[in-house]
């Protein structure tokens, strides 16, 4: 289904973007005076930090949102989009990075909802649908179960059906909003060839992603947006990640090197053991977890989202007890006493969802960084707080982690989400915890101030505490990690050396294809078997 509009230039750029600005009425400048072209069957990267502008950019070639001042080209026509539905009509489709499908249906009736082929009495032809979708999936080379309920199926094939609903409605401009968010290796070389595909049938791909390395695989050319503002172009096969890193920083970056530490001759600080976890709803989120960090130690703890990794971070930091085993920190158990208990035992927390878990987004970041810390007597004395010393502090940490902001004064909640994880962090790892759990501790933080923070945690290790990094990033488990452990499903399904570890490898541990027998990620546990050798 190919959207020819009238007047349309087929030889004109896909899109055209000339000279686009984007003021809301707060006042605040999104984009300013953007100019970009997307070529007809290309593979074009958006690239650039937290908060650049890119998901604006997006946002108004869809229609979602309308541009303050510039014109938007599509096949060589100028567009006035104000609803999503006339840039479909256009023939664009869009895949946000937060799925947009209805678990209960079927991949079939997903990929049709709106526009469904009908049967007698008008009610949905479920045949047809399915016919038209295996077609759709056939001609793109698409690898889908028509009939598989979505909520049944894996991430990857439920990125897939997203992309059949964009085709479905006859989509010749895909817009990808960090396509490869929450998927595995394998997952994302199988995105990749589909994207590949698409372009070879005449299909343009808009691709927005702050993962260099993927920009390199997989654009022809890219835009790099810094500020709301452009601030280069390049042809992708002739410039190095290094190049595109600095662009969207505006300053040379050094190279993180992190320095591995062999601590399986230590004894172990921190000790979980036999830890099980079962939510509100009676389903179990963990089962049987074993592992130890060692003091000066980072453990990475590796897996597809949603396979027990915030359950895990919730038990240890005191925000919910297991339903069986324990956590020890120094001998002395610090799980199933609540969240005073285990700060008081030496455990610091990066939540996962800095905003519900992370931050008092009404409250200033003086009062922020002593959220955790306000009732000991350096913040306190006779029931009062001490706000000069208190002031003090919270300017010696936006100091140190380059915190973003007007003032001290400043409320959490006025700050860009990079910098609120900034605070987070520099309240946890200020304290010099014994053991830290870091969950996705630079999700939605840009290239520079996630390098800063890695250096945190890897500072923290070198101090002598344990270090439990839970990441979906893969790539910052196994640059950051000194022995990495895999869940799936609840449980620990490897223990990987991360000095050997191979991405692809992981990757089959992460979707359940491969497993370790008996595996635990202790100190003095076995590490995952030869790569070559496969375990059902």
């Amino acid at each position: 289904m190919e959207h020819h509009p009238s007047g349309a230039d087929r030889t004109a750029p896909a899109i055209e973007l000339r000279n686009i600005s984007k003021r809301y009425g707060n006042g605040t400048l999104a984009n300013e005076d953007v100019s970009l072209t997307i070529e007809r069957g290309e593979i074009h990267a958006i690239c650039g930090e937290n908060g650049a502008g890119k998901s604006t950019i997006m946002k108004m070639i869809y229609g979602l949102i309308q541009p303050s001042a510039g014109t938007i080209l599509v096949d060589g026509i100028e567009r006035h989009f104000t609803h999503p539905s006339q840039a479909i009509a256009a023939g664009i489709g869009m895949v946000a990075q937060h799925l947009n499908l209805v678990p209960s249906f079927t991949i079939a009736e997903n990929v049709v909802l709106g526009q469904e082929p009908a049967g007698r009495g008008g009610l949905l032809n479920r045949d047809a649908a399915v016919a038209a979708v295996q077609q759709l999936a056939k001609s793109f080379g698409l690898d889908v179960d028509p009939t598989a309920r979505v909520g049944d199926v894996s991430i990857g094939m439920q990125q897939r059906t997203e992309i059949l609903k964009t085709l479905y409605r006859g989509a010749q401009i895909l817009l990808m909003d960090e396509p490869t968010a929450v998927l595995t290796p394998q997952e994302t070389d199988e995105l990749f060839a589909a994207i590949r595909r698409l372009v070879a049938s005449g299909v343009t791909v808009i691709v927005i992603t702050h993962k260099l390395s993927e920009v390199k695989a997989i654009s022809d050319r890219l835009t790099v947006l810094r500020d709301g503002r452009v601030t280069g172009y390049a042809d992708t096969a002739d410039i190095d990640h290094r190049t595109i890193a600095e662009m969207m920083v505006g300053r040379p970056l050094a190279p993180q090197v992190v320095k591995r530490v062999d601590a399986r001759d230590r004894q172990p600080r921190v000790r979980v053991r036999q830890l099980g976890y079962v939510n509100a709803q009676g389903s179990v989120r963990l089962s049987d977890i074993n592992f130890d960090v060692a003091g000066g130690e980072i453990v990475g703890i590796a897996g597809v989202e949603g396979n027990g990794q915030n359950s895990l971070a919730r038990v240890l930091s005191g925000l919910a007890a297991p339903h069986a085993g324990t956590g020890d920190l120094d001998g002395v158990t610090f799980t199933g006493r609540g969240v005073r208990v285990a700060r008081k035992s030496g455990v610091a927390t990066v939540p996962e969802d800095r905003l519900t878990e992370g931050v008092a987004v009404n409250l200033d970041i003086e009062n922020n960084v002593v959220a955790t810390t306000y009732y000991q007597p350096s913040f306190s004395a006779f029931g009062c707080l001490k706000t000069g010393t208190i002031g003090k502090w919270a300017k010696d940490l936006i100091k140190q982690f380059e915190i973003k902001t007007a003032s001290a004064k400043t409320p959490v909640g006025a700050l860009s989400g990079g910098n609120m994880q900034k605070v987070v962090m520099a309240r946890e790892i200020s304290g010099e915890p014994k053991f830290l759990v870091a969950a996705q501790p630079t999700r939605g933080v840009d290239v520079g101030a996630a390098g800063s923070l890695r250096d945190e945690l890897v500072a923290l290790r070198d101090r002598g505490a344990a270090v439990l990094l839970i990441s979906a990033d893969l790539e910052e488990i196994l640059s950051l990690s000194d022995r990495i452990a895999v869940l799936f499903k609840g449980e620990i399904v490897a223990h990987v050396r991360a000095d050997t570890a191979d991405q692809r490898e992981i990757g089959l541990y992460m979707t359940g294809l491969k497993r370790q027998p008996h595996a635990a990620a202790t100190l003095d546990a076995a590490f995952a078997s030869d790569p070559l050798e496969a375990i059902a």
